[in-house]
């Protein structure tokens, strides 16, 4: 019946489904759900897949989702043979989690697929946020010096998008989240958030010629200012402050419906986690050796070999002597653990430090998405090197702090030394602290995601960058593993996510309809 609980969910532009997945999660103590995703909305055919398996999963109440999904996991079945075992759950997959582009499918079919799966609700929720390239501080640098005409991408207008279905569908509260790029992101000389802000504010005069009054307030989650005193700024939730296990720093915006006369609460900070806490008790692998026929022999071998080097023996009597140290301590373990290079699926014994029953709820004894990349006999030594490094020092390696010798030969990277630029191009995490923001980019290369167990010398697993985005371990990745990494390093984190809830749930349930 309209309005009890759990309140829907309406998520567009969902990726994988980390935003959606926190407001699924919550629930106040009863053990049900607060929250349902009434529709996920996402054009990456391979983030769908993730988002319709991870649906299909929440099917089945908490500790009951069939083996069969695991068997998938593990290989054992296809997913077509685990779909046909279960027609009516995955019916009802199918039906929240859809692969549409918001902008090319003609709107009145979106308006109708909401309404139809809100169904007269009146408490509920829009999540999401346009796609982040034409917002990101890296992205936009990158596509200014390709693309002449960068300043009319459509996908600066794409939040417009977002307003349409504000304007259509009147929801009581949204939550709009994207990049911290888009404080400084400029679209015809002027400042873009300021156009975004004022556009959410009056949702309706943007994208129609209506004057419906149709108004909302934007609140803080991180200020209790009033909304009408908050700065852009104002919007930028620093995720480490509240537990999450890396400094990701993301806009989250908060629009309570002008009609509704209830001021919402904040998030509240949390003791800081680290990457060791979130990561550490994970399977330790290594990483294959690309471009060689790959053994553990060899990649020993390798490791093995960078005490030879002259920069390493005269590292004993220099400033390195400490990053020598460690390094020494790896090498012994390298040579004496027999690791193997990681799956898509493998067998988990551990427990986590931290967040256990979050991160292996009904997880049994396996792990997902945890194979090592591939990395070149040069890049083992500079990632030995760095991951030793950053836990002697309780920092990363900027590239003068590199022997010469391990440097690579290009241009960039000498200027670089020089003038201090892109520095941390080989960047280890530091086991102690929070991560570095786990970005799209980990897609590329594993150079900036160097895990911080120098005797594993390999960068993060999907798993691992999914841990400290704080997704659960029954989350499986759909899709090529550069699919995997990309979208994980997009996604909202899913434990800050269901802060949020709670913040939107107080609303609804205050809400006198």
């Amino acid at each position: 019946m309209a309005g009890k609980e759990p309140y829907k969910v309406i998520d567009v532009f969902a990726g994988p489904g980390g935003l959606g997945e926190g407001f699924a999660a919550l629930n106040q103590g009863s053990g049900k759900s607060s929250f349902k995703l009434a529709l996920s909305i996402e054009k990456d055919p391979e983030a769908h897949s993730t988002l319709l398996l991870r649906s299909f999963y929440r099917q089945f109440a908490p500790g009951n989702v069939p083996k069969e999904y695991w068997s998938y996991a593990k290989g054992e079945i296809t997913k077509a043979a685990l779909f046909e075992l279960y027609p009516q759950q995955t019916k009802a997959a199918s039906a929240e989690a859809q692969c549409i582009e918001l902008g090319k499918t003609p709107h009145l079919e979106v308006k109708n697929l909401i309404s139809q799966r809100l169904d007269g609700s009146e408490k509920w929720v829009l999540v999401g946020g346009p796609p982040c390239q034409a917002y990101s501080l890296v992205g936009r640098a990158r596509m200014k010096k390709n693309n002449p005409d960068f300043e009319d991408d459509v996908r600066h207008l794409l939040y417009k998008e977002y307003l349409r279905i504000i304007a259509d569908h009147r929801p009581p509260v949204f939550v709009m989240e994207n990049v911290k790029g888009i404080l400084s992101a400029q679209h015809s000389g002027a400042n873009i958030i300021e156009s975004i802000l004022s556009d959410l504010r009056k949702p309706s005069a943007v994208v129609s010629d209506r004057k419906s009054g149709l108004g909302y307030k934007l609140y803080s989650l991180v200020d209790n200012k009033p909304p009408e005193d908050c700065d852009p700024e104002d919007f930028l939730v620093r995720a480490e402050l509240y537990g999450i296990p890396q400094a990701r720093h993301r806009m989250l915006i908060l629009g309570v419906r002008d009609d509704i006369n209830i001021t919402p609460g904040i998030l509240q900070k949390s003791d800081t986690t680290t990457v060791a806490q979130a990561i550490g008790d994970l399977p330790k692998i290594r990483s294959r050796v690309s471009k060689e026929p790959d053994t553990l022999e060899l990649w020993q071998k390798i490791l093995g070999s960078i005490s030879s080097a002259a920069w390493y023996r005269e590292g004993r009597k220099n400033s390195l002597a400490e990053t020598i140290k460690k390094i020494d301590s790896a090498l012994v373990e390298i040579q004496k653990q027999e690791l193997k290079t990681g799956a898509e699926a493998m067998s988990y014994t551990g427990i986590p430090k931290i967040f256990a029953d979050w991160y292996r709820h009904g997880c049994g004894l396996v792990v997902t998405n945890h194979a090592g990349r591939s990395h070149m006999r040069s890049d083992l030594h500079r990632y030995l090197f760095a991951s030793a490094f950053a836990a002697a020092n309780g920092r990363t390696a900027h590239l003068k702090d590199f022997p010469k010798e391990l440097l690579p030969k290009h241009t960039n990277v000498q200027e670089g030394v020089k003038n201090n630029h892109f520095s941390d191009r080989f960047r280890a995490q530091v086991g102690g602290s929070p991560s570095t923001t786990i970005t799209s980019h980990i897609s590329k290369d594993g150079h900036y995601f160097i895990h911080y167990d120098s005797a594993q010398c390999r960068s993060l697993t999907v798993r691992e960058a999914a841990r400290l985005q704080t997704f659960p371990d029954s989350y499986k990745f759909e899709g090529g593993r550069t699919s995997q990494y990309h979208q994980v390093g997009n996604a909202v984190p899913p434990l800050l996510s269901m802060k949020v809830a709670e913040i939107v749930h107080d609303i609804l349930k205050r809400m006198k309809v």
